[in-house]
């Protein structure tokens, strides 16, 4: 599926080395990556510090399946019982061909950003400006709904009672922590995500295996059984309710391009990273769901809301109130972990955006830390409109649901609009030039990842309540429609969009003149 292009980037993927060699080949490698960047218009200001397992690392803390899969197992399981564990397979098929196309495009287009910079070589600069637009805002809201979400964690772990203004406390030292560590500077957010990586895989196996050895109470014969969930209506309305599970589960994997610049040898290694994210990843995450579903003993309670934290409620039955302490700390790092690599990709972009002149503040936003080698107020950006959201569930929680409600839609509309700028590049000429191909196999899958991100989005977007007012049923897509019309309207004010002179749409080759040969565009059509 893939192949080699590049012998000068190879010194880095060649394995261990000692003495005078090793130094040279990193270097070498350094050197390699560095003219790599210069070639697509970018002087290298990042260390590549970053490693295939630090860069797989900040992937997978970002997917974080303790994190989705405890958020989420409750409500999943009471919508559609036992069966609902499928919509892991479900998804972790879809995502997974989302990651081949991002793969691709990352190897050809190394830069940071990920999802603004790939849409600005592959269409075009307005296109690129909308699709990081409406990524940076759900990022921001994820980061805000993640430090939201480990309050009730946090109270259970330290004794007290998970008060608003509690939760919003923990919330706001969980900001703190993650942006501490980004400020550092890539070599301790590597590590970081390592231990946040180990801490959670190891965490939730031994979770898993000890609840399956102790606390099982049912066969396998149990996941194709509803349980009574869904009855009176549709059953597959009810698993595609439930099956919000698996699709805000696998996302995170795009965070591995987000650092290009920091890691050695991207265009071989982060499309890898990718993969490694979905595969490990959703392995975890549905083992852990495994487990918990057989080890829940009353099926009909959780069905019924009788009980409202099957989560807790197994935990608590096997492991014995102190132990289950000692899990919600390994979850609370999962948190942590999760909101530092979600606000090192939101920085990312915010750079990109900025050293292209494409947003407001850009001088002051490009700014770059000589001694972190980081992009500081990039950084802060990504702390601060978090906590303002956090800070303002004290005002209004219904407020702080409805900006989160938009989170995990724009995150997909954001994937989508690159999945669609690949896919018209490539009936305009475009061949993925980079190490990591899908050969002729890429317009299917390119196709295919776009079929499965507009379904996950309709999904998403489908009015579930109708006893609630009309405007709480449709929230998630009018949540959608008003980030768009702001965007769009940000864009008509300010211009930003036509801005610098950094190459854009230069994928799509431009037809040569009679008598002239082929060339490459590189400054850029209007859109």
């Amino acid at each position: 599926m893939s192949t080699d292009r590049d012998p000068a980037a190879a010194p880095s993927e060649t394995g261990p080395e000692t003495g005078a060699g090793a130094g040279a080949g990193v270097d070498a490698g350094v050197d390699a990556d560095a003219a790599r960047l210069a070639a697509l218009g970018y002087e290298p200001h990042f260390r590549r510090d970053m490693s295939l397992w630090a860069n797989f690392s900040l992937g997978f803390t970002y997917l974080s399946p303790v994190v989705g899969v405890y958020a989420l197992f409750g409500f999943s399981l009471a919508t559609a019982g036992p069966p609902m564990i499928w919509a892991f397979v479900i998804a972790g098929v879809g995502q997974l061909l989302v990651a081949l196309v991002f793969g691709e495009i990352v190897s050809q287009y190394p830069v940071s950003g990920g999802i603004y910079p790939w849409a600005r070589r592959l269409w075009g600069r307005r296109w690129a400006w909308m699709s990081g637009w409406v990524y940076l805002v759900a990022l921001l809201a994820t980061i805000a709904s993640v430090s939201y979400g480990a309050g009730p964690y946090a109270a259970s772990m330290l004794g007290f009672r998970p008060t608003a203004t509690a939760t919003i406390g923990c919330a706001l030292a969980i900001l703190a922590v993650a942006t501490l560590i980004n400020l550092a500077g890539t070599r301790y957010l590597a590590l970081a995500a390592i231990i946040g990586f180990a801490a959670e895989l190891l965490g939730a196996l031994a979770v898993g295996i000890w609840l399956l050895a102790t606390e099982r109470h049912h066969g396998l014969g149990v996941l194709f059984d509803g349980q009574g969930a869904g009855e009176g209506g549709s059953y597959a309305a009810a698993f595609l309710a439930a099956s919000l599970i698996g699709i805000f589960q696998y996302y995170g994997f795009e965070a591995c391009g987000d650092v290009a610049e920091e890691v050695r040898d991207p265009a071989r290694r982060i499309p890898r990273a990718m993969r490694m994210t979905i595969y490990v990843g959703g392995a975890a995450a549905t083992f852990v769901t495994l487990a918990l579903v057989l080890s829940v003993a009353d099926f009909g309670a959780v069905i019924s809301e009788a009980d409202a934290d099957p989560v807790t409620t197994a935990l608590t039955a096997a492991f014995g109130p102190v132990a289950v302490k000692v899990i919600l700390g390994v979850v609370l790092v999962s948190f942590v972990s999760c909101a530092m690599s979600l606000q090192a990709a939101a920085s990312r972009l915010t750079y990109s955006y900025a050293r292209d002149r494409m947003i407001a503040g850009s001088g002051l936003l490009a700014r770059f830390s000589a001694a972190r080698h980081v992009p500081p107020y990039a950084l802060l950006l990504a702390a601060v409109l978090p906590a303002l959201l956090v800070i303002g569930s004290k005002v209004s929680a219904d407020a702080l649901t409805k900006i989160i409600s938009f989170a995990s839609l724009g995150i997909y509309l954001g994937f989508q609009m690159v999945v669609l700028a690949a896919l018209r590049a490539r009936l305009k000429g475009w061949r993925p030039a980079g190490p990591f191909t899908l050969g002729r196999w890429g317009p299917a899958v390119n196709v295919a990842a776009l079929v499965y991100g507009i379904a996950a989005m309709v999904n998403m977007s489908w009015p579930r309540t109708p006893e609630a007012p009309w405007y709480d049923d449709y929230i998630v897509p009018l949540s959608g429609a008003v980030v768009i019309a702001l965007g769009l309207a940000y864009m008509a004010a300010t211009r930003h969009h036509g801005r610098g002179d950094a190459p854009a749409g230069d994928a799509v080759p431009v037809p040569a003149r009679p008598g002239r040969r082929r060339r490459l565009r590189t400054t850029g059509d209007p859109w």
